[in-house]
């Protein structure tokens, strides 16, 4: 295979002269799965993947990522996708090259462990539809995690990847914790457990070069299974520790191609072939034809996504990551909690809180879900911690895993905060210490039934088990019985066009074409008015000429004493002042009127979110303390309890609402 490429009229041909490798550096490309994840917060659509499938197909990858991770969540919460549909329409483009999806173990595609009957149908399914390699990580690196998936992979005749999670407890790798050591015993359980191949789960970019050559060294002594790396960007270390790595003799290397690569991305195919070009580890790879996908991404795809960026930044590394350790996809979503709640200028409380929560929750590796589950919870301490109580509002994830739900984490967690979450928890107060999905009940069977009027096969009972609330909707958007919303709809080149040719005209001054009015004459009658305008008073003369009043002038007036402040009212948390009519937005939910509220207390979100649950009805008395509703933020959950005790007289969101900070939720009376 010739590969030549035109650089100003001189034809380069890189073949020329090249041996045939001796030992070839495998790729993985994640461009379809984890690239635009971790650049496009996943929302790239299966039709942006069918023009370059084929010719991906041809490059000689050793895989290509397609599927798994945060993919299922968002293609049918935000895409109006199937995303078993995925698998099976790219598999028909690229039938050569064996399909990698990221499976959370127990925790399968979602945020939680799941029973083990739904763990067995999930596997088959996923096997059945068209997956190949399923790299399966814990996030706490617990394997006990792994036994029921795995019997599935192999039963299904599927290559099973273990992987370790990367972390550290030091700037560098070592400490009491994630030393060599540590790296090597699990390799070898993961040998045991019939692994074909390891992969080193760097997923916030903190693999220095010089602790991967020691790294990848001593595993290539420890254990007989090929060694694939897996390492984000973020910290910009990643393509130096590529080539480290397999100085060492790394087997696989993950990349993605140069459009979806860099920022919290991954390495890019293409400088890492040219720098391996004629030596023992030269993947082979054409040039020219990772040239050519490369024009397809970058002229008939990126444009639809480029807005969804996360940051407008210069730099297109962020070493802070390497202080808090926390994934750029996670990252970028505390930023928007932030700022959804009013309180992004605490972003660097949160940067300081978030190793102190990390550590009182075992010092965990920070991954989905634990990345979120350490994420959230600080963002709650930051905001709601009050004088020296902390942890005054505690995530169900966090009550999960302070009960041995997760598995078992590196260091013990802090008895303090164990024994606060668990109080009242209601699977007990005293954790286990056996496999968790052993004290789960099974939910399959339960799934069918509740989802029987929808479901059409076990593809549908399955996204329904793993996400009742979302999963429910999309399957009335699948089949015609409720309107698909215009933000779930695709974006589409002629949009990005209609856009940036408005944009140009903004940038011209054109956009809105300037009418020249003749002089108005004033009459004699007019009018005086006094105005507030920001906490300003301006007089201001009005001519009444029978229609829409003429301003004749404006001038800053004496300013007013203001009037005195109203009193708190009584009850906590404190009610909203209602707005103005004419200034009151439209909302989905009409807002509580006076009367509504007149004599009970609100229970009011403290963050904006999703209500998927709801334990108690209208009319029903409540207890101080007990959980009313349930609100999902950022995908952990966090059970609201009543204020006061009383009767609830009034419920005003339903399961899959969405509420805005401050919201009323309910409305207890005494």
């Amino acid at each position: 295979m010739n590969i030549d490429i035109s650089v100003k009229n001189t034809k380069i041909d890189y073949n020329k002269d090249r041996p045939i490798a001796e030992n070839p550096v495998k790729v993985m490309d994640l461009t379809l799965r984890d690239g635009h994840q971790s650049l496009f917060a996943t929302r790239g659509r299966t039709e942006d993947m069918i023009p370059v499938a084929e010719l991906m197909d041809e490059v000689g990858f050793w895989a290509l990522e397609t599927w798994g991770g945060a993919t299922f969540d968002t293609m049918h919460r935000f895409l109006n996708e199937d995303p078993w549909e995925r698998i099976r329409t790219l598999k028909k483009y690229a039938p050569k090259t064996p399909f990698s999806m990221l499976l959370r173990a127990q925790n399968l595609v979602g945020y939680r462990n799941y029973a083990d009957d739904v763990a067995e149908a999930f596997v088959e399914r996923a096997a059945a539809n068209g997956m190949d390699v399923f790299r399966t990580f814990d996030a706490l690196n617990d394997y006990r995690n792994f036994e029921t998936v795995v019997k599935g992979i192999k039963k299904a005749g599927k290559h099973f990847q273990g992987c370790i999670c990367y972390s550290m407890t030091e700037p560098r790798m070592g400490g009491d914790v994630y030393n060599l050591d540590y790296y090597v015993a699990k390799a070898k359980e993961l040998e045991a457990m019939g692994a074909d191949s390891i992969c080193i789960k760097d997923m916030a970019g903190l693999m220095a070069p010089y602790d991967a050559f020691p790294l990848f060294k001593t595993l290539k002594q420890a254990v007989k299974l090929p060694l694939h790396l897996h390492s984000h960007f973020t910290s910009g270390m990643a393509p130096m520790t590529h080539l480290k790595a397999i100085e060492a003799g790394v087997d696989i290397v993950d990349t993605c191609m140069s459009p979806y690569a860099y920022r919290t991305s991954h390495p890019a195919v293409e400088p890492m072939v040219m720098a391996l070009l004629g030596t023992n580890r030269d993947t082979g790879f054409d040039i020219s034809l990772l040239a050519q996908i490369n024009e397809i991404f970058e002229k008939d795809i990126v444009p639809k996504y480029r807005h969804l960026l996360a940051d407008n930044k210069m730099s297109i590394i962020d070493i802070n990551v390497l202080l808090h350790q926390t994934p750029g996809g996670m990252l970028s979503n505390l930023v928007n909690q932030l700022k959804e709640m009013d309180a992004l200028d605490k972003i660097d409380q949160v940067y300081a809180e978030l190793p102190r929560v990390r550590k009182d929750l075992g010092q965990i590796p920070l991954v989905t879900p634990t990345s979120q589950i350490v994420g959230i919870q600080t963002v709650n301490n930051v905001l709601f911690d009050k004088g020296d109580e902390r942890y005054k509002m505690i995530t169900d994830q966090v009550k999960d895993l302070c009960y041995g739900l997760y598995g078992k984490t590196a260091v013990p967690i802090n008895p303090e905060l164990q024994q606060k979450a668990l109080k009242g928890y209601p699977r007990g107060e005293e954790p286990i210490t056996c496999r968790p999905a052993e004290v789960l009940e099974p939910e399959l069977d339960k799934a069918k039934e509740e989802i029987k009027d929808l479901a059409k096969d076990i593809d549908d009972v399955l996204l329904y088990a793993l996400y009742p609330v979302t999963g429910k909707r999309f399957l009335k958007w699948k089949y015609g019985l409720e309107p698909v919303p215009p933000e779930a709809k695709p974006r589409t080149m002629y949009d990005v066009k209609a856009e940036q040719k408005l944009l140009a005209m903004a940038k011209a001054g054109k956009l809105v074409e300037k009418k020249e009015k003749p002089p108005t004459v004033m009459e004699e009658n007019l009018r005086k008015f006094n105005v507030l305008v920001d906490g300003e008073y301006f007089e201001v003369e009005v001519e009444d000429t029978g229609g829409p009043p003429n301003i004749s002038y404006v001038r800053e007036a004496t300013p007013r004493p203001a009037a005195p402040p109203r009193p708190a009212p009584v009850s906590s948390p404190p009610v909203p002042s209602p707005a103005k009519p004419a200034e009151t937005p439209a909302v989905k939910i009409p807002a509580l009127d006076a009367a509504d509220v007149s004599g009970g207390t609100p229970l009011i979100a403290p963050m904006p979110g999703m209500i998927v649950g709801i334990d108690k009805k209208e009319g029903e008395t409540v207890s101080a303390g007990e959980t009313v509703l349930i609100l999902e933020a950022m995908k952990m959950e966090n059970a609201l309890s009543a204020p006061i005790s009383g009767t609830i007289t009034k419920i005003n969101l339903g399961v899959g609402d969405h509420a805005a900070k401050n919201d009323v939720l309910c409305v207890i009376t005494p």
